[in-house]
């Protein structure tokens, strides 16, 4: 494979030029719908437009702010209709393909390490505030392969991603399913009788519970959240590095992972060193961790996630929560799912906006006063066996299916700045992959 040294804007147009009438509605995407290393957008609005670079399908968007930029917001605009121009954040860089280069493989050249250093090292103004300059990014050279070679280079890696993004897709719709279950079972009270039949439907007794102000089914009971919680952990910081006491290595799980652990975010979890006493706030089988401060003004506190065997598996070292977030282990760990998928419930309704205070600015979550004050229906445990049953599979199927896409990123990112310098040919990188899958069957 043969390369050779070209301008950037030999090979791209920077900014194409693109209308859209001001004042026009159309689909606008902003940095946050940028997610770090991640080929896809994730999603968009519609806005009135004023200003910002425009672009179309096959274009690619590189964030030029930092910090931004350093930490890998790049994607490439496939989520458009045909000849659709879409606007975005005036902090992108829009970069389309000349004739002479694949549209992906710009992508992945774009993402490439070699890039971003290169990017980097133009950034211009303020401390907190740089920006790329774009016209000293065109003149730097880089080794670009002729455009079949380049081809072949972005199909192999679009393969990952592709992976990827299927696994993403059946975690987002069997968390679908999850809360469909959950709502069938325990809202609508349509969980299979003795008989199989929907209770409800087939006609199932209830009766009305003055503390819930609703019917439930006769042989349930009520419960406040504080009952059926055995312990409460705060979170721990530790140290950036080992000192001291402070020698046991963990990943600290902080609000802004809770989703990553749920698998409908990323994450980027901090190794931290916390002291040898405080090894009871390891997180274990069954434990729950909630973000207790911060959110924002459109969204609560306490977010959650849920700690299973297969989720402490996708990790090399402990995982413990910060100090923003609690742990919580229930009484009876049966009670597992059906607790995580009301907490869910709860906060998707928005419920947690009615339990928060502030303190210097920061939104704190009323966890004590919301768990000794919340009261919820308790069904009998054989309608949780049976329960337990249909939906530890489903997740468990879901943290398998974040170890293999952890395991697809991992080796795209190891296969890419390889085959961008030619220091691994298609075939090896083609062998690579194969051995990888075959390892895991």
């Amino acid at each position: 494979m043969s390369f050779e040294l070209k301008e950037l804007r030999e090979i791209a147009i920077f900014n194409p030029s693109e209308k859209i009438e001001e004042g026009t509605f159309a689909k606008k995407i902003p940095m946050a719908n940028l997610k770090e290393f991640t080929r896809k957008i994730d999603g968009y609005e519609l806005a009135s437009y004023k200003s910002g670079p425009k672009f179309r399908n096959h274009d690619t968007l590189v964030a030029k702010i930092t910090p931004c930029l350093e930490n890998g917001k790049t994607a490439y605009v496939d989520i458009l209709d045909s000849d659709e121009v879409a606007y975005g954040s005036s902090e992108f860089i829009v970069l389309r393909a000349k004739d002479n280069t694949d549209p992906q493989f710009l992508y992945y050249l774009a993402r490439s390490p070699l890039f971003r250093k290169k990017a980097i090292s133009c950034m211009e103004g303020t401390s907190g505030r740089q920006r790329v300059n774009e016209n000293t990014l065109k003149l730097y050279e880089m080794p670009i392969p002729d455009k079949n070679e380049q081809t072949k280079i972005a199909n192999v890696l679009t393969l990952l991603d592709r992976k990827i993004e299927i696994n993403k897709n059946i975690i987002k719709k069997t968390n679908v399913l999850l809360n469909t279950l959950y709502k069938c079972w325990f809202i609508n009270f349509e969980f299979p009788d003795e008989s199989g039949n929907a209770f409800k439907t087939a006609g199932g007794a209830f009766i009305y519970n003055e503390e819930l102000k609703m019917h439930i089914p006769e042989n349930w009971k009520t419960s406040r959240i504080s009952d059926l919680v055995s312990s409460v952990n705060n979170g721990d910081w530790g140290k950036e590095e080992e000192i001291d006491n402070y020698s046991l290595k963990v990943l600290c799980i902080r609000g802004a992972d809770i989703n990553g652990i749920r698998g409908i975010s990323s994450h980027s979890i901090p190794t931290r060193y916390i002291h040898q006493k405080n090894t009871h706030k390891i997180l274990n089988e069954y434990d729950f961790v909630i973000e207790i401060s911060g959110g924002s003004p459109t969204q609560s506190t306490g977010r959650i996630t849920g700690i299973t065997a297969r989720t402490l598996s996708r990790f090399e070292n402990p995982l413990i929560c910060s100090n923003f977030n609690k742990s919580l282990t229930l009484k009876n760990k049966k009670y597992f799912y059906i607790f995580y998928l009301l907490w869910i419930k709860l906060y998707d309704q928005g419920v947690f906006f009615d339990w928060e205070g502030k303190t210097s600015g920061i939104k704190n979550f009323l966890f004590e006063s919301f768990t000794q004050n919340y009261s919820l229906p308790i069904p009998d445990e054989k309608i949780v066996e049976r329960f337990n049953l249909i939906v530890g599979p489903l997740i468990d199927k879901q943290q398998g299916l974040l170890i293999e896409n952890d395991k697809l990123s991992r080796l795209r990112d190891y296969l890419l700045p390889l085959l961008m310098n030619g220091q691994i040919s298609i075939r090896d990188a083609e062998d690579h992959i194969a051995k990888t899958f075959i390892q895991d069957e």
